[in-house]
């Protein structure tokens, strides 16, 4: 057993990961860390004069405090939160087509930033960090951007759009930085706090 198998099969913490998301469980799975998902459904709601990662970073914080159960000393819980950011404004969860349809018609043709801010909390330690990648997409169509809403229903995407599915594959000309960063977990940089932790 080399070093590295031997720091995973051997990871001194319970790993709970407390989220919704398909995305960041499948990305904590690839690592090859076993876990707990216990996904906590916190308010999203966060103060107006917050900026880029500093919003992503309060949620990732808001949700740890929203775990229900007392953490022990080796047990470790991460949350995390992704946003948009674009032209100095924030996208979200889009609530219903209409909603999703601005939003897209807004980054169509432009660069936009897309953070994912992740907490790291023990029963007696939090960590908290963040990554930022820029997405660059291409000018979309009206009936691509509709065509999308309609089979795919992006509700539960910030942006409205899932990197890894249709509008990634046909409407993104590039990405700087992690392609997982945008998916929903900078999982390089997860793994290198872990390892600190």
């Amino acid at each position: 057993m080399n070093s590295v198998e031997q720091h995973i099969k051997e990871f001194p913490y319970q790993i709970i990961l407390g989220s919704n998301s398909p995305r960041r469980q499948e990305l904590l799975k690839s690592l090859g860390f076993t876990f707990l998902n216990k996904p906590i459904n916190a308010d999203e709601s966060f103060p107006a004069n917050l900026q880029a990662e500093e919003i992503c970073l309060y949620l990732a914080e808001k949700k740890a405090d929203a775990y229900a159960e007392d953490l022990q000393d080796d047990e470790i819980l991460i949350t995390a939160d992704t946003i948009v950011w674009c032209e100095g404004k924030v996208f979200n969860k889009p609530a219903n087509f209409v909603e999703g349809k601005k939003m897209l018609e807004t980054l169509s043709g432009k660069m936009h930033e897309v953070f994912t801010g992740v907490c790291l909390k023990s029963g007696n330690k939090q960590t908290t960090f963040y990554d930022v990648s820029k997405v660059y997409f291409k000018k979309l169509k009206p009936e691509e951007i509709e065509y999308y809403l309609t089979n795919y229903s992006p509700y539960d995407k910030a942006g409205g759009y899932g990197v890894q599915d249709w509008l990634g594959y046909v409407g993104i000309d590039k990405i700087e930085g992690s392609f997982y960063n945008v998916m929903g977990l900078p999982v390089k940089e997860l793994y290198e706090e872990l390892v600190k932790f």
